[in-house]
């Protein structure tokens, strides 16, 4: 029984020299399959793909790190913006014999100052606000913008107080209860 390639031939469909070019392919893939060759095709494919999935983890851990140092950078930025409003609008020149109690962090620390500086810190005029370790009086309005960029620095700001005014058929005005106290 002729081949296939001999029935072709006698039909006229193909030529002698597609014959033998088809049957030398033959040979080649046979021969290639033997001697390894298309294992180190196989091999190659592999280290392409390993070369590009390490190159893809180093391109996100590289992103990763550099957004960590924006953030770093940003947070730094931040903190010297604090500072420095915080350097420039202090209020100096505060220092008495009251003393005024607030907590900073976990700790409740004293602050002496004088008597006006007393009052408008009760009638919510001044603020305390405190940066590594150090505190500061402010203004409420100073207070309040430190407030948008770091609620933290902010220790202590008294909502405002208008002057009560006292109603005259009150039989407690004689005994107001100060919202002051010293402890």
């Amino acid at each position: 029984m002729p081949s296939l390639q001999d029935q072709l031939l006698k039909a006229g469909l193909t030529t002698k020299q597609k014959a033998r070019q088809a049957n030398s392919d033959k040979r080649k893939k046979n021969k290639q399959k033997r001697s390894g060759a298309q294992v180190q095709e196989s091999l190659q494919e592999q280290v392409k793909q390993d070369l590009a999935k390490q190159q893809a983890e180093k391109q996100a851990k590289d992103k990763a790190l550099n957004e960590q140092r924006k953030a770093e950078l940003a947070q730094k930025e931040q903190h010297q913006r604090v500072l420095q409003i915080l350097t420039h609008h202090s209020l100096s020149d505060i220092v008495g014999d009251l003393e005024y109690n607030y907590t900073f962090g976990t700790k409740v620390k004293k602050l002496h100052v004088n008597e006006q500086v007393h009052q408008a810190l009760v009638k919510g005029r001044l603020a305390v606000c405190g940066l590594d370790e150090t505190s500061y009086v402010v203004t409420s309005e100073t207070a309040d913008k430190l407030a948008t960029i770091d609620e933290s620095v902010v220790l202590l700001k008294n909502d405002r107080q208008v002057d009560e005014q006292v109603d005259e058929d009150d039989p407690y005005a004689d005994f107001q209860i100060p919202d002051d106290l010293m402890w």
